[in-house]
Protein backbone atom coordinates (compact mmCIF):
# COMPACT_ATOMS: atom_id res chain seq x y z
CA UNK A 1 0.00 0.00 0.00
CA UNK A 2 1.17 3.59 -0.62
CA UNK A 3 1.17 5.96 1.91
CA UNK A 4 1.59 9.52 2.73
CA UNK A 5 4.56 8.22 5.04
CA UNK A 6 6.90 6.25 2.63
CA UNK A 7 6.68 9.67 0.69
CA UNK A 8 7.92 11.30 4.08
CA UNK A 9 11.03 13.04 1.96
CA UNK A 10 9.10 15.17 -0.50
CA UNK A 11 9.55 18.81 0.84
CA UNK A 12 8.73 21.82 0.29
CA UNK A 13 5.26 22.68 -1.99
CA UNK A 14 5.49 19.02 -2.83
CA UNK A 15 4.84 18.14 0.60
CA UNK A 16 1.54 20.38 1.05
CA UNK A 17 0.12 18.83 -2.17
CA UNK A 18 -0.27 15.49 -0.99
CA UNK A 19 -3.98 14.96 -0.87
CA UNK A 20 -3.70 15.49 -4.91
CA UNK A 21 -1.26 12.80 -4.37
CA UNK A 22 -3.76 10.65 -2.99
CA UNK A 23 -5.16 9.38 -6.97
CA UNK A 24 -1.91 7.98 -7.13
CA UNK A 25 -2.30 6.06 -4.19
CA UNK A 26 -6.23 4.86 -5.09
CA UNK A 27 -5.01 3.46 -8.16
CA UNK A 28 -2.49 1.54 -6.99
CA UNK A 29 -5.20 0.22 -4.86
CA UNK A 30 -7.98 -0.15 -7.25
CA UNK A 31 -6.32 -1.93 -9.93
CA UNK A 32 -4.71 -5.02 -7.69
CA UNK A 33 -2.08 -5.80 -10.56
CA UNK A 34 -0.42 -3.05 -10.20
CA UNK A 35 2.59 -2.52 -8.65
CA UNK A 36 4.65 0.97 -7.72
CA UNK A 37 8.96 1.81 -7.53
CA UNK A 38 10.58 4.92 -5.98
CA UNK A 39 13.55 5.63 -8.07
CA UNK A 40 16.16 8.68 -6.70
CA UNK A 41 17.30 10.87 -9.43
CA UNK A 42 20.64 8.87 -9.97
CA UNK A 43 18.44 5.73 -10.66
CA UNK A 44 18.81 4.18 -7.46
CA UNK A 45 15.73 1.80 -6.25
CA UNK A 46 14.21 3.14 -2.75
CA UNK A 47 11.58 1.24 -2.59
CA UNK A 48 8.91 -1.21 -4.28
CA UNK A 49 6.24 -2.82 -3.67
CA UNK A 50 6.58 -7.08 -4.61
CA UNK A 51 4.23 -6.56 -7.69
CA UNK A 52 6.97 -3.73 -9.18
CA UNK A 53 9.79 -6.33 -8.26
CA UNK A 54 8.10 -9.05 -10.35
CA UNK A 55 7.45 -6.84 -13.61
CA UNK A 56 10.89 -6.19 -13.44
CA UNK A 57 12.31 -9.22 -12.82
CA UNK A 58 10.42 -9.95 -15.98
CA UNK A 59 11.14 -6.99 -18.35
CA UNK A 60 14.87 -7.47 -17.34
CA UNK A 61 14.82 -11.82 -18.39
CA UNK A 62 16.28 -12.25 -21.81
CA UNK A 63 15.27 -15.13 -23.90
CA UNK A 64 17.69 -17.24 -22.31
CA UNK A 65 15.66 -17.48 -19.49
CA UNK A 66 18.47 -16.22 -17.20
CA UNK A 67 17.22 -13.53 -14.75
CA UNK A 68 19.23 -10.54 -14.52
CA UNK A 69 18.63 -10.02 -10.68
CA UNK A 70 18.95 -6.61 -8.64
CA UNK A 71 19.06 -4.85 -12.38
CA UNK A 72 16.85 -2.05 -13.19
CA UNK A 73 15.13 -2.71 -16.77
CA UNK A 74 17.02 -0.50 -19.55
CA UNK A 75 12.69 0.69 -20.68
CA UNK A 76 11.97 1.44 -17.03
CA UNK A 77 15.62 3.32 -16.73
CA UNK A 78 15.01 5.14 -19.73
CA UNK A 79 11.40 5.95 -18.55
CA UNK A 80 12.61 6.94 -15.22
CA UNK A 81 15.37 9.53 -16.85
CA UNK A 82 13.78 11.64 -19.28
CA UNK A 83 11.25 12.72 -15.92
CA UNK A 84 14.59 13.38 -14.35
CA UNK A 85 15.43 15.61 -17.38
CA UNK A 86 12.26 17.19 -17.20
CA UNK A 87 12.77 18.06 -13.66
CA UNK A 88 16.01 19.40 -14.54
CA UNK A 89 14.72 21.99 -16.86
CA UNK A 90 11.53 22.96 -14.12
CA UNK A 91 12.97 23.41 -11.49
CA UNK A 92 9.97 24.96 -9.29
CA UNK A 93 8.46 21.97 -7.06
CA UNK A 94 5.34 23.69 -7.15
CA UNK A 95 4.87 22.40 -10.70
CA UNK A 96 5.74 19.02 -10.19
CA UNK A 97 2.50 17.89 -11.79
CA UNK A 98 3.95 18.72 -14.94
CA UNK A 99 5.85 15.98 -14.62
CA UNK A 100 3.48 13.03 -15.17
CA UNK A 101 4.79 11.24 -18.28
CA UNK A 102 2.80 7.88 -19.48
CA UNK A 103 4.32 5.08 -21.74
CA UNK A 104 3.04 1.35 -22.67
CA UNK A 105 6.00 -0.69 -23.04
CA UNK A 106 6.49 -4.53 -24.77
CA UNK A 107 7.43 -7.37 -22.32
CA UNK A 108 7.39 -10.57 -24.63
CA UNK A 109 4.22 -10.99 -26.10
CA UNK A 110 2.09 -8.62 -23.59
CA UNK A 111 2.22 -5.16 -22.28
CA UNK A 112 3.24 -2.60 -19.73
CA UNK A 113 1.64 0.57 -19.19
CA UNK A 114 3.89 2.84 -17.29
CA UNK A 115 2.83 6.19 -15.31
CA UNK A 116 5.50 8.07 -13.95
CA UNK A 117 5.47 11.31 -11.83
CA UNK A 118 8.41 13.41 -10.68
CA UNK A 119 8.54 15.13 -7.12
CA UNK A 120 11.07 17.71 -7.68
CA UNK A 121 12.57 18.44 -3.77
CA UNK A 122 13.37 21.98 -2.47
CA UNK A 123 16.78 20.46 -2.01
CA UNK A 124 17.30 20.36 -5.78
CA UNK A 125 17.61 17.38 -8.33
CA UNK A 126 19.87 15.27 -6.41
CA UNK A 127 16.68 15.29 -3.49
CA UNK A 128 14.16 14.88 -6.21
CA UNK A 129 12.31 11.40 -6.63
CA UNK A 130 10.67 9.36 -9.66
CA UNK A 131 7.51 7.49 -8.73
CA UNK A 132 6.42 5.16 -11.76
CA UNK A 133 3.30 3.26 -11.52
CA UNK A 134 3.86 0.01 -13.50
CA UNK A 135 0.23 -2.11 -14.80
CA UNK A 136 0.33 -4.92 -16.90
CA UNK A 137 -2.29 -4.91 -20.31
CA UNK A 138 -4.03 -7.91 -21.28
CA UNK A 139 -3.15 -7.57 -25.22
CA UNK A 140 -5.81 -8.92 -27.10
CA UNK A 141 -4.14 -11.98 -29.57
CA UNK A 142 -3.03 -10.68 -32.89
CA UNK A 143 -2.68 -6.99 -32.16
CA UNK A 144 -1.50 -4.72 -34.30
CA UNK A 145 -2.48 -0.97 -35.20
CA UNK A 146 -3.56 -1.82 -38.24
CA UNK A 147 -6.33 -3.74 -36.55
CA UNK A 148 -7.29 -0.94 -34.01
CA UNK A 149 -7.69 1.36 -37.66
CA UNK A 150 -10.20 -0.75 -39.03
CA UNK A 151 -12.09 -1.64 -35.51
CA UNK A 152 -12.29 2.01 -34.38
CA UNK A 153 -12.28 3.49 -38.10
CA UNK A 154 -9.58 5.48 -37.40
CA UNK A 155 -7.89 7.98 -40.04
CA UNK A 156 -4.30 7.43 -41.12
CA UNK A 157 -3.24 10.68 -39.50
CA UNK A 158 -4.94 9.59 -36.04
CA UNK A 159 -3.38 6.26 -36.19
CA UNK A 160 0.36 8.58 -36.37
CA UNK A 161 -0.78 10.32 -33.12
CA UNK A 162 -1.87 6.83 -31.53
CA UNK A 163 1.64 5.60 -32.53
CA UNK A 164 3.35 8.64 -30.55
CA UNK A 165 0.74 8.17 -27.83
CA UNK A 166 2.19 4.80 -27.00
CA UNK A 167 5.47 6.26 -26.69
CA UNK A 168 4.09 8.64 -24.12
CA UNK A 169 5.04 11.92 -26.07
CA UNK A 170 3.41 15.46 -25.08
CA UNK A 171 1.13 16.96 -27.54
CA UNK A 172 4.12 19.16 -28.47
CA UNK A 173 6.45 16.75 -29.36
CA UNK A 174 3.42 14.92 -31.64
CA UNK A 175 3.26 17.81 -33.17
CA UNK A 176 6.89 18.46 -34.36
CA UNK A 177 7.09 14.76 -35.17
CA UNK A 178 4.53 15.40 -37.59
CA UNK A 179 4.41 18.56 -39.00
CA UNK A 180 0.75 19.73 -37.47
CA UNK A 181 0.12 22.12 -34.32
CA UNK A 182 -0.29 21.82 -30.84
CA UNK A 183 -3.79 22.32 -31.83
CA UNK A 184 -4.29 19.76 -34.41
CA UNK A 185 -3.07 17.16 -32.32
CA UNK A 186 -5.53 18.31 -29.53
CA UNK A 187 -8.37 17.91 -31.79
CA UNK A 188 -7.00 14.32 -33.18
CA UNK A 189 -6.76 13.30 -29.76
CA UNK A 190 -10.29 14.36 -29.31
CA UNK A 191 -11.40 12.78 -32.05
CA UNK A 192 -10.05 9.17 -31.00
CA UNK A 193 -11.39 9.77 -27.62
CA UNK A 194 -14.89 10.26 -29.28
CA UNK A 195 -13.95 6.80 -31.47
CA UNK A 196 -12.93 5.00 -28.51
CA UNK A 197 -15.59 6.41 -26.18
CA UNK A 198 -12.89 7.20 -23.58
CA UNK A 199 -11.99 10.21 -21.84
CA UNK A 200 -8.29 10.21 -20.96
CA UNK A 201 -5.15 9.41 -23.07
CA UNK A 202 -4.85 6.12 -20.81
CA UNK A 203 -7.97 5.30 -22.04
CA UNK A 204 -7.28 5.40 -25.51
CA UNK A 205 -4.21 2.85 -24.92
CA UNK A 206 -6.29 0.77 -22.84
CA UNK A 207 -8.88 0.47 -25.05
CA UNK A 208 -6.60 -0.06 -28.04
CA UNK A 209 -4.60 -2.42 -26.83
CA UNK A 210 -7.45 -4.57 -24.88
CA UNK A 211 -9.86 -4.34 -27.44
Amino acid sequence: MLTTQKLSFCTGSVRSQMDSFSSVQALVEKRKNSGFLMLSSAMHVLHWDRRAWELCRNIATPATGDAMAGTLPMPIKDFAQGIVKMMGIRRDSKDWEQFQVRRVIKNGQDSIFLSGIGLPATGGLDASRVLIILEPITQRQGFSLEMAKEQFHFTGREIEVIEHLMKGWTNKEIANAITISELTVKEHIKHIMDKTRTSTRTGILMKILQG
